[in-house]
């Protein structure tokens, strides 16, 4: 396997399919790279020279933040966001969707499975006793 950006990459795929396994390089970007390094897009992963696999790293490493640098970038956004107080820090928070989303219905990947609604409240007669 091909390592790149400290992530395997898959060597079946094509080197433009594979690429997107890295957190932070999504197809567009993956294209970009290719083009930019002279890498045919339609070559798998296996059969990728170890030169074209070093210019590949080197313009990844170089011209995009991927992985942890970006993970990072990330967290110390939605910490800026809470810090000073704004709409979304809070909504960041309080573990509800921030993009606008509904919360009626809907939200229940945000704020877990919680089921909220319980039946009519009435009790069957012989719950009663």
């Amino acid at each position: 396997m091909a390592r790149i950006a400290g992530i395997n990459i898959p060597n079946e795929k094509r080197i433009e399919a594979s690429l997107p396994y890295i957190y932070g390089v999504g197809l567009t970007l993956s294209k970009r790279a290719l083009a930019a390094t002279g890498v045919d897009p339609d070559k798998r992963t296996k059969d990728l020279t170890e030169a074209e696999l070093n210019r590949l790293r080197d313009y990844i490493e170089k011209n995009i933040k991927v992985e942890g640098e970006l993970r990072q970038q990330v967290l110390l956004n939605i910490k800026r966001l809470k810090e000073i107080g704004s709409y979304r820090g809070i909504r960041h928070m309080r573990g509800l969707p921030v993009r606008g989303q509904r919360t009626k219905t809907n939200s229940r990947t945000r704020r877990g499975n919680v089921r909220k609604t319980a039946g009519s409240g009435r009790k069957n007669a012989s719950e009663k006793t």
